[in-house]
């Protein structure tokens, strides 16, 4: 009966120590809480590999910029970095915007409601060195 509770005991101890991280010992074991994920939800989404390198149109069809990167950032919220501006690179800038901003239909990214000259009055995105 003494094992069965103590046991118990031990069950319990990670689920109440998870939100006193900084007061466990260095040998003290963690819990994962593990998630069931849909794979087939996940497969139907698209890869950064797939989107990078792409370009923008707007709703009129106008290539508007060229996807440069893919950044998770501020709680996992994804952004694009697009390359805007500038002919074949040189005198472009970056910009960052939401990734749900940018409508995927097959192999096209549009930007409803933007033109180029919005775009270039965006803020520059600079990537971190460190």
């Amino acid at each position: 009966m003494q094992r069965r509770h103590a046991l118990s005991l031990l069950a319990a101890v990670p689920a109440l120590s998870a939100g006193a991280g900084a007061a466990l010992a260095e040998n003290t074991p963690q819990t994962l809480n593990v998630l069931k994920i849909d794979v087939v939800k996940v497969a139907t989404g698209y890869r950064a590999s797939k989107i990078i390198g792409k370009t923008v149109v707007n709703d009129g069809g106008e290539s508007i910029g060229k996807v440069d990167d893919l950044i998770v950032s501020d709680g996992k919220v994804p952004y694009l970095i697009l390359s805007v501006g500038g002919f074949l690179g040189v005198g472009s800038k970056l910009i960052a915007l939401p990734y749900e901003t940018v409508k995927i239909d097959g192999d096209k990214l549009t930007l409803p409601g933007a033109t180029k000259d919005a775009l270039k009055g965006l803020p520059e995105f600079k990537y971190r060195t460190s």
